[in-house]
């Protein structure tokens, strides 16, 4: 798989992340982004690596809430 092939499936994980997958998809983008071998390709994917940090704490928040 080649550097490009790997961002677009970050960005993949990102647009499909839903509450139930967060932490796979965190997960499997941490490993893409290790095996980037530039600086400038894991730049390109700091956004959609941030943002599914922000995911999973708000999924995380949703799920904690209860109601009462």
């Amino acid at each position: 798989m080649d550097a490009s092939e790997k961002i677009a499936e970050i960005r993949h994980l990102y647009y499909s992340a839903k509450p139930a997958t967060i932490h796979r998809d965190l997960a499997r983008a941490i490993e893409l982004l290790k095996s980037l071998p530039t600086e400038e390709e894991r730049e390109r994917v700091a956004v959609y690596m941030d943002g599914l940090s922000q995911l999973r704490s708000e999924y995380g928040a949703r799920s904690k809430k209860r109601p009462g």
